[in-house]
């Protein structure tokens, strides 16, 4: 058995507001990000709507938790349901390396030109900023 390769999808980049700090706890803190649009590119080109969110646990370790529920338009209408759960780890001390944030998007629509995202896996590498959250989406083939 070969071991399964990675291609390129699509990027998504969610525009995000301000976190809503909801629990904090023994070293540890969840936020909520609203998602207030964005857009994709690539195999899809769509709108993120406005209303998702996206729970952002801090560990006390210093990792991240997140996990991610909100929704694209695409260019011919279709409406895709999005739950993308990820881990952030901190940074490896001594390395050059910028934390690791990878995510497993899953998709659910009922539009059967992208019903193929419902049949395959996904992950995710992503990167956040104050303003938004870009995510890199690749399919796992072979």
């Amino acid at each position: 058995m070969s071991s399964p390769q990675l291609e390129y999808a699509f990027t998504i980049v969610a525009e995000v507001g301000p976190p809503l700090p909801i629990e904090a706890r023994a070293g540890e803190q969840l936020d909520i990000i609203p998602i207030t649009g964005g857009t994709v590119t690539g195999r899809i080109t769509a709108m993120v709507e406005p209303g998702g969110a996206d729970w952002c646990r801090l560990r006390s370790d210093g990792a991240y938790e997140v996990e991610a529920r909100y929704w694209i338009r695409t260019d011919d209408g279709a409406v895709i349901d999005i739950v993308n759960v990820g881990r952030i780890a901190p940074e490896i001390a001594g390395s050059d390396a910028d934390e690791l944030f990878i995510t497993t998007p899953q998709f659910r629509t009922i539009a059967p030109q992208y019903q193929w995202l419902t049949q395959r896996a996904f992950v995710g590498q992503a990167v956040s900023t104050d303003a938004h959250t870009t995510i890199a989406v690749y399919e796992v083939v072979g």
